[in-house]
């Protein structure tokens, strides 16, 4: 099917008003695009992170009427008239294609793999999480979802429990419990995160051993011995208390989801706790781990 986009300069603040402008004109899809390509970080669940200067690009069927949509939006106090724009025609491609074929299996530390559903399984023998995109934030491709996965392989997992502090997709807590966990409790502010994570272990043949709680459900007194948490900076920092708790005496912690220029900041709030390892970094993220005193 053949597509037309239209591409109006704005700001941060005011892109999301465009963007529901735009879907009131017609628009079946709104994206925003960075003008001066500005590096964006990992979004908290249910938060859209945008830029200065940013394009809102509307999606529009190749047979709208660009010129009535244009007179529309200059009517809106938010453009105004001569408001900035260009409109180009989009080639016809299958979009839904185009898009899988940006996911490949990934494979991470020695016997990991991450396998989009539609892709073939790289090595049959290896431990292979099934986990397609999706609406939770996780699926292998960040660096620090990266950097976690290949902190569990490298641990012995065998028998063990994991936490996963702010689970996402739930892609470390079935990960731990395909590399050998005995169960894994998974933890998310989101309950469209618990869906997924539920969704996906299904998928994986593990729900059975994988317990998902939004933070005001959990039990009292959980611990675990090893705790992974790839979320924030900020969030680790303020959680610091209530993270550091969670693993046994001599159990192993994980954190990520920290940029390099925060590690120090993040090491600081639990130093206390915990011997902590050397920081690892892959493309100005960073992984902190340790061990429980």
């Amino acid at each position: 099917m053949p597509w037309i986009q239209i591409k109006i300069n704005t700001t941060g603040a005011d892109a999301e008003a465009l963007g529901d402008l735009l879907m009131e004109q017609g628009a079946v899809s709104v994206t925003f695009q960075d003008t001066h390509d500005t590096p964006v970080f990992e979004p908290l669940p249910g938060e859209t992170r945008l830029w200065g200067d940013t394009d809102a690009i509307g999606l529009f069927d190749a047979e709208t009427d660009m010129a009535e949509v244009v007179s529309l939006l200059e009517q809106d106090p938010l453009l105004g008239q001569g408001f900035r724009h260009k409109i180009e025609q989009i080639e016809d491609k299958d979009w839904e294609r185009e898009w899988m074929e940006n996911f490949h299996p990934m494979r991470f530390g020695q016997r990991l793999w991450i396998c989009p559903s539609w892709r073939d399984v790289p090595d049959p023998t290896a431990v292979n999480v099934m986990l397609d995109p999706g609406l939770a934030f996780g699926t292998g491709t960040h660096p620090t979802t990266a950097m976690c996965l290949s902190w569990l392989d490298g641990l012995d997992l065998q028998g063990k429990t994991v936490i996963d502090f702010g689970c996402g997709s739930g892609i470390l807590a079935i990960a731990a419990l395909k590399l050998g966990a005995a169960q894994a409790i998974g933890i998310d502010i989101d309950p469209q995160a618990i869906q997924a994570s539920r969704d996906n272990a299904e998928r994986n043949g593990v729900s059975g051993r994988l317990s998902l709680y939004l933070p005001h459900q959990q039990p009292d007194n959980l611990s675990a011995d090893v705790v992974v948490a790839n979320i924030l900076a900020g969030p680790l920092r303020e959680l610091a208390p209530l993270i550091s708790v969670l693993p046994k005496t001599g159990g192993h912690l994980g954190l990520s989801g920290i940029l390099a220029s925060q590690a120090d900041s993040v090491c600081e709030a639990y130093s206390e706790r915990f011997e902590l390892d050397p920081v690892a970094e892959k493309e100005e993220w960073c992984r902190i781990t340790g061990i429980r005193r």
